[in-house]
């Protein structure tokens, strides 16, 4: 089980290593993950130490959502006040991201096409 943690803390390591001095604009974490993920495809499988801590992650995996839920019923009232603005941005982005998906997808397919 110790090998296995110590895994994870070794890529998360690099990741924040490679985030610092290569990426800045990612974050370590998610670079760590990618280099673990892409460990464990070169290898062909996963270890039963790294499998037992994953396991043991992903059974308390909701605790995490724990904190959100607290901010969100302690700034409850500031979300009722601003629940326009709040519900617009929203629906905003997702147009604009649908929109800009669908404008690089033509934009590909175009560009696919002649070649």
């Amino acid at each position: 089980m110790i090998f296995g943690l110590v895994q994870i803390l070794l890529f998360q390591s690099l990741g924040e290593l490679v985030s610092k001095f290569l990426l800045p604009t990612l974050p370590g974490p998610v670079i760590g993950l990618v280099l673990l993920v892409l460990w464990l495809v070169l290898r062909k499988g996963i270890n039963a130490d790294l499998a037992m801590v994953g396991d043991g992650f992903s059974q308390y995996l909701g605790l995490l959502f724990v904190p959100a839920a607290v901010g969100v019923v302690l700034f409850l009232p500031q979300l009722k006040a601003n629940a326009w603005a709040i519900i617009s941005a929203l629906i905003g982005s997702v147009i604009l991201t649908i929109a800009s998906s669908a404008l690089v997808a033509r934009l590909l397919s175009k560009k696919e096409s002649h070649e």
